[in-house]
Order: structure tokens, then sequence, then C-alpha cells
């Protein structure tokens, strides 16, 4: 569990996994402000390559800084790139999931010469103020109408959209983040609670954190091979996201999972590792 210092003071903890040989992938975890425990070992993608998992400040093993407002997603940059500096890479290979996906887009927009490959999984389109439209969620959510949950998650959405959710409209939700609610995916998510820090995940979206029209200039500049990968049923980052994000990019490539939603190493582990372990080889 190696410790480092971000440029403000505060004591970050970054977990390494995989086979000692080579340099590490930097993965960023989503949430916002989840600890890195619930990308587990991203669908095997361990067998395949090193990965260095960051717990952000105020997550899991991290410590919390002194000044809340650092959880902010833009004051993070500068961690990652303590976190390169850390680990003594001229260059490396960034992933980002779902939040991390906003940090790592900003990582790049603002050291785009620092990246070898850079895969964005579910992102969310925050950073490059790409709208999602309720009406195209609800269609998305509307395939999954079969299951016998959905009828309860349909209605705790309404709620959500009218910001008038409870905890129990969240928990009904659930089963829409995952292309199966099974026993994997019940644990999954059950973990949620003891990783975010819900304070700062109010933070890290909050004004000022994203600057979407630079930003998708900047990334023009990354000449880094990037992947863009989103599941068929993700409600929040789904192949027309991930379409327009690859397009900000002078090389890259979406690639859509069927019947994945926003977990995919959870819902389709081999086609996860094919198409991100086969990137990222």
């Amino acid at each position: 569990m190696p410790i480092f210092s971000a440029p403000d003071g505060t004591a970050l903890v970054v977990h390494l996994s995989g086979p000692g040989a080579g340099p590490p992938v930097v993965c960023l975890p989503g949430g916002p402000m989840r600890a890195g425990r619930y990308l587990g070992d991203l669908g095997g993608l361990t067998t395949r390559r090193r990965l260095a998992v960051l717990d952000l400040r105020g997550t899991g093993d991290s410590e919390v800084p002194a000044d809340p407002a650092t959880y902010r997603c833009d004051r993070q940059v500068e961690d990652v790139e303590a976190l390169r500096k850390h680990l003594g890479l001229e260059r490396f290979d960034l992933l980002g999931h779902s939040a991390g996906a906003s940090l790592a887009v900003r990582y790049a927009a603002r050291y785009p010469r620092r990246l070898s490959r850079l895969a964005l999984i579910a992102p969310s389109p925050r950073a490059v103020g790409f709208d999602v439209p309720p009406g195209e969620r609800r269609r998305i959510m509307a395939r999954r109408a079969g299951a016998p949950w959905f009828a309860g998650a349909a209605a705790a959405y309404e709620s959500i959209a009218a910001k008038k959710a409870t905890s129990a409209d969240w928990a009904a939700f659930a089963p829409l983040y995952y292309g199966r609610w099974d026993a994997a995916a019940r644990q999954h998510q059950a973990g949620e609670a003891g990783q975010r820090n819900g304070a700062a995940a109010r933070i890290y979206n909050s004004d000022g954190a994203f600057e979407p029209e630079t930003t998708r200039a900047e990334l023009g500049a990354v000449t880094a091979p990037v992947l863009v990968l989103a599941g068929e049923l993700d409600w929040i980052a789904g192949p027309a996201v991930a379409d327009r994000f690859a397009a900000l990019f002078p090389d890259a490539r979406a690639v859509v999972l069927p019947g994945v939603v926003h977990y995919p190493w959870l819902d389709d582990a081999p086609a996860f590792g094919s198409a991100v372990g086969g990137f990222l080889a």
C-alpha cells in the first residue's frame, strides 16, 4: 500500500495489484468519490497488466484533506500528476471509470503529453458538457421493462429526476446500474455505502469543476490512443455519448458492449477483458 504526498501535503494511497513486471495502469475510481475497492480486479484485467488504483483524497485509505474545496474534480488533477511522479513514469496508461473518467479527461487536457493510452470506461459526460436528455435516459431504461424490479426502478427514477429522491428510491433504482440484478450485483451495490464519501461527492462536481468548451478543445492535443467503452444499456453514458466522446480525440475509438450497463467488468468480464485488455496490451 504505497503512500505518497499530494501537492498540498495530503497523504494519498495507491493500491498495486497484478503482475510485477512492467509499468502499471493508473486507475481512477468513480462514484464520485468512491474508494477504489469497488473496481476489484476489473474483470480479471490484473492477469494482463499491473494496476495502480488510486484512493482519491478522503476516500478509502487516503487522508482527508485540510481544505474540503480540494475535493472538486479539477483540483484533484495535480494528485494524479503527483502519482505519476511517485511511480517514476515519464508517460503512462490511464483508466478512469464513470466520474473518475471526468478526472482522467481533465488530466488529459492539462497534461496531454504524459499519456501513453487513455481508457474511459462508462465515462460521465459532465467534463465535456454532453447532456443526456431525460427522455433518452427513459428510452434506454425501458429496454429493461421485462424485469420484475423494473416498475419500482422506473418510479424511483421519476423521483430522482425531480430531485425528490429518498434512500428508498435509490435502493429501488439500483438494479438499473447492472446488466443482471443477481447476487454478485447486489453484493457489489451493498458495498457502496461504506466506500463513498458523500460530502466529498457533492463538492466533486460543484460549480467551477468543469469547463466543457475549453476541455473539448484541449482534448484535440491528446495524441495518445483513446478507448471509450460504453454499455449498450447504460443510461448514464450510452452508445451515443461514447461516439461523441471518441470524436473529441485525434486517435480514439468507441466500443459498445451488448447487454452491459455501468459496471462492464461485472456484466461481461470476458468482453471487457478482450476490449480493454487488448487496448492496454
